[in-house]
């Protein structure tokens, strides 16, 4: 290449690096342009790369590393909220009718399946705070088996650290997400991708219904002021509307990608070089214990296959503990009984967000862990 040329390119690169720089250290409103470009690319990128939560990951990993560069912007709390309230909806989704009268009708086999997943998920969790991997409650609520983002926004209100809590959850996503993927184009044949979501509502009717569910549900949370209120307000109303009044919600594309954007910066907008640091060190003993919870969760489904006659590949995405959203996409574009497998992840789900406080709490103190311990 010509020296001429080298240098004209080494002179861009400078210029681009120094206006990053500047924004980064600059005033908020460039350090906002800065952080949602990054947010995009990332983003964009990892939902090319076929990860079903790479919308919340991008504008995580944006903004973790403009928080550790010194460059944090203050994540505005109501469109926070209001984006908790749009995940809730977007969990409501899966509690249709017929899942309920699945575990209706086969609750000893979801009552065995959903309490195993759970109780390996809590000693793995006990472990990790008694070896002083992690602080107190994180590990505990870091390998809870529920929806990520939702595992990830009540642990904060538990006196967990949210940010190693999201570390853990979506290092056990990806982990769990390509094992699924993979076994699913193994023993399956693909279906459709129905779990991909569409960029318009097909109905405005339902669009307007949704968006009143998730005011209504910031108002209700406001009001109650509950740990996590937004997400839990949301998840009990659009469910009720849905199921009984017959709402059809309408979640875009657009509209998921801008509230999993604000989780993901408010989650990311809180680390430090400290955190991260801590994180990197746990790093290895989190992965043996998301290989170890994965391993002992295909021993259960292999239960499922043996005692209850259910297919491999469905017993298997049933007992997955990489969250039930996640879960719910690979199984929508796979032929397996999606029924069957969302009951199971709804009925894990919901059990672990009403025992997850006390059972945290318990086997916290069971430890030997005290508040006085932290780093």
């Amino acid at each position: 290449m010509p020296p001429t040329r080298v240098g004209a390119m080494r002179r861009r690169g400078l210029f681009v690096s120094g206006a990053i720089q500047r924004m980064r250290h600059g005033p908020a409103p460039g350090r906002w342009i800065l952080l949602i470009g990054v947010s995009l690319v990332l983003g964009v990128a990892l939902r090319w790369c076929g990860l079903p939560a790479g919308f919340l990951l991008g504008p995580m990993i944006a903004a973790i590393a403009l928080s550790v560069a010194g460059g944090a912007v203050a994540v505005p709390r109501v469109p926070f909220q209001l984006s908790q309230a749009v995940i809730g909806c977007l969990i409501a989704r899966t509690i249709t009718l017929p899942i309920l009268t699945e575990i209706g009708a086969q609750w000893p086999v979801f009552l065995g399946g959903v309490f195993s997943v759970i109780a390996v998920s809590l000693i793995i969790g006990w472990l990790l705070t008694k070896w002083q991997v992690l602080p107190g409650p994180t590990a505990i609520w870091g390998v809870s088996p529920g929806a990520a983002v939702a595992m990830t926004l009540m642990s904060s209100a538990y006196g967990a650290d949210a940010r190693l809590v999201a570390f853990m959850q979506y290092t056990r996503v990806v982990i769990v997400a390509s094992a699924a993927s993979i076994l699913a184009a193994v023993l399956a044949p693909s279906a459709d991708g129905g779990g991909a979501g569409s960029w318009w509502p097909s109905s405005v009717a339902g669009q307007g219904g949704t968006l009143l569910v998730v005011a209504v549900g910031f108002v209700v949370a406001r009001l109650l002021r509950t740990p996590a209120g937004p997400l839990l307000a949301a998840i009990v109303i659009a469910a009720l509307a849905q199921d009984l009044l017959g709402l059809k919600l309408e979640l875009p594309l657009p509209l998921l990608a801008v509230s999993f954007a604000f989780v993901g910066w408010g989650i990311g907008m809180r680390f430090t070089r400290s955190t991260l640091s801590h994180a990197v060190r746990a790093l290895p003993a989190v992965i043996a214990s998301i290989l170890i919870l994965v391993l002992v969760c295909g021993g259960i489904a292999v239960l499922l296959v043996v005692f209850a006659g259910v297919a491999p590949l469905t017993a298997y995405l049933a007992t997955s503990p990489g969250g039930a959203d996640t879960v719910a996409i690979i199984a929508s574009s796979t032929h397996v009984d999606v029924a069957y497998i969302m009951a199971m992840q709804l009925a894990r789900f919901f059990a672990v967000m009403l025992t997850g406080p006390f059972l945290a709490r318990m086997l916290t103190r069971w430890s030997g862990y005290h508040a006085a311990d932290r780093a």
